[in-house]
């Protein structure tokens, strides 16, 4: 294989790597301030995640020739988060627990991505999701310094945000009013030929957020929206208050997507019916498949204790605090140099 003589060397300069692991070093002094429990589950799963918009990368562990090991063919996949991993411990009683980890996730490549990258995701137990902005927001603080210190702090609902930023209700406005501002953008569906009208509005609303309202937000600030579609729970529970809403929020910097937070959904049966509607959309979409993570189902139905969680995007929030443009500056090797 030929590949460019210098190919061989860090993107990352001595000093982006010395300011990566300083950052690193704050990040685990504030979760042992607060006495929450640093764990380490497995990279390499047996499930892949069903979420539409998460891709999980698989692997197939080579043995050796004639080997009578039974489960040969078998396929695990590389994590996307420790969600599933975390809420397993979360209900075998583990208290409250964060994790720094590498994950990885397929189609993603470009200035603010690369296929693997480093999360910190925590969980809380009894603690509101208010309360798990505020810490996210004390965090994200101490990772970013003087910078950070000069933001305001500010929390819109999705609806807002929209209101704001496009001038349109994204619960009210029309299947076609969110298409028409799509298709000036240049953009066309993947679902629109074969999804029901939820699942449309759903890409459409979710495309809107990704490349026009996010861009538009925290700009001097970090500002965190909440109040999702109930259809965009994902793992959150609703809001018992306004069933229409999820219990979850995003936090932005700057335009950046940081951090993606939930008041964990408990039922086992509630998550297996989402886990099974995403399977669904996922045939329909012509995406690969794969059986749902019965064991996290099994520790759901033991007893999730009632708790919130985030997962905080720690390559992007070094961006930040390093004033670089591009996700390589803060990578020793992206993936193309892997």
């Amino acid at each position: 294989m030929n590949t460019p003589r210098d190919t061989w060397r860090p993107t990352a300069t001595r000093a982006r790597l010395e300011q990566r692991a300083s950052l690193l070093g704050r990040a685990r002094r504030f979760f042992a301030a607060r006495g929450v429990l640093e764990v380490d589950t497995p990279m390499l799963v047996n499930t892949a995640v069903t979420d539409v918009h998460i891709h999980s990368a698989r692997a197939h562990l080579a043995v050796a020739a004639g080997s009578q090991v039974p489960d040969a063919s078998h396929s695990y996949f590389l994590h996307t988060s420790p969600e599933y991993a975390m809420k397993r411990m979360l209900a075998a009683g583990s208290g409250d627990i964060f994790q720094i980890c590498h994950v990885v996730r397929g189609l993603e490549r470009g200035r603010l991505h690369n296929a693997e990258f480093t999360l910190i995701e925590w969980y809380r137990i009894g603690l509101r999701l208010d309360d798990l902005m505020s810490e996210v927001e004390a965090l994200v603080r101490e990772l970013l310094g003087v910078s950070g210190v000069r933001r305001a702090g500010e929390r819109i609902s999705y609806r807002a945000a929209f209101v704001r930023e496009l001038g349109l209700d994204p619960f009210t406005a029309q299947l076609g009013e969110l298409r028409s501002v799509a298709q000036q953008l240049g953009f066309t569906t993947a679902a629109a030929a074969t999804s029901a009208d939820s699942e449309q509005r759903d890409e459409l609303l979710e495309l809107l957020m990704a490349a026009l309202v996010g861009p538009r937000l925290g700009r001097g600030a970090l500002t965190f929206v909440h109040g999702y579609p109930a259809t965009q729970a994902a793992l959150a529970r609703l809001d018992p208050h306004n069933p229409g809403t999820a219990l979850r929020f995003e936090l932005y910097c700057e335009g950046l997507e940081l951090a993606n937070g939930f008041h964990e959904l408990a039922s086992a049966a509630e998550q297996r019916a989402r886990f099974e509607h995403d399977i669904e959309e996922r045939r329909r979409r012509g995406l690969p498949t794969s059986p749902i993570d019965e064991r996290l189902l099994a520790a759901l139905a033991a007893g999730l204790p009632d708790c919130t969680g985030v997962a905080l995007g720690f390559d992007r929030t070094l961006m930040l605090a390093a004033g670089a443009t591009h996700i390589e500056e803060v990578l020793a090797f992206p993936t193309d140099r892997a």
